[in-house]
């Protein structure tokens, strides 16, 4: 993290810019089933969410690009039906959390973000006793790896375990956009319990101070002193807010690239 902009957030900012440039808002088709809609649990009284769209549900030149991104983005990212308000998600268990952070951290994008970091730490010549060169650039990048890894350990996996904490995000869907926007803001602030009800966010919080200290250990010749881990706390907290507010816009965004969303079979049986 580093005070660097993350690469996942450069490229999706990328990528948007350039795919929304003259395209319409004609709605993409739904896939069978990879948009099947939310089924219920036939053993707890909740509801599962739809699963991601596949692969071969992208199409288009930059299939590869939006399948990596739009999958990265929606993992983490569900709703409770329209239709069904009342209904709570089905909670994640101990080992769903745990494959949710295996995912998280071994999609090829979370590879090619580690490279990216390493690259721009070898070119400001972060940690100079790594040298340069191949060798240089391969030990830099075992260190962005690990170092990321811990931040998405803790924060998508430890934290919300100890704290019967659910790691995803619950989008809006409706409403107007100060009000979406206000409800991805406070997302840092409120999450919601295993057993569904509101709680404090520690898992942000705990988990971005945690893992900015640990990083510290990865990078010998930063800065450790307290005021340089608040500050990378804050960053970081500001950064999955910008996260969050692309998943909860991520339908309309989706519907403008023509490519299809996790929640397109509810978007289309109301509208």
């Amino acid at each position: 993290m580093g005070g660097r902009i993350p690469f996942q957030v450069s490229i999706i900012c990328i990528f948007i810019t350039l795919r929304l440039n003259g395209l319409d808002a004609q709605e993409p088709a739904l896939p069978g089933v990879a948009q099947e809609e939310a089924r219920r649990n036939p053993v707890v009284p909740c509801l599962e969410p739809p699963p991601l769209v596949r692969w071969e549900d992208y199409h288009g030149p930059l299939k590869r690009a939006e399948g990596l991104l739009a999958r990265k983005l929606e993992r983490k990212a569900v709703r409770v039906p329209r239709f069904k308000p009342d209904i709570l998600l089905c909670s994640l268990e101990t080992k769903d959390k745990f494959t949710l952070f295996l995912h998280d951290t071994f999609e090829p994008i979370s590879f090619v973000s580690a490279g990216f970091n390493a690259g721009m730490d070898q070119a400001a010549d972060r940690d100079p006793g790594l040298g340069l060169g191949g060798a240089g650039y391969g030990r830099r990048f075992g260190i962005d790896f690990a170092a990321e890894t811990t931040w998405r350990f803790l924060k998508g996996f430890a934290y919300p375990t100890i704290f019967s904490e659910d790691p995803r995000y619950y989008r809006l869907g409706r409403g107007s956009r100060g009000k979406r926007l206000l409800h991805a803001a406070a997302h840092s602030f409120v999450a919601f319990r295993d057993d569904g009800k509101h709680m404090f966010n520690f898992t942000e919080w705990l988990g971005s101070m945690s893992a900015a200290a640990l990083e510290n250990t990865y990078h010998p010749g930063d800065d450790h002193t307290v005021a340089a881990v608040l500050k990378q706390t804050g960053y970081s907290v500001g950064v999955d807010v910008g996260f969050d507010v692309l998943r909860e816009f991520w339908p309309e965004v989706a519907r403008k690239l023509k490519i299809p969303f996790r929640d397109m079979a509810e978007k289309q049986r109301i509208n």
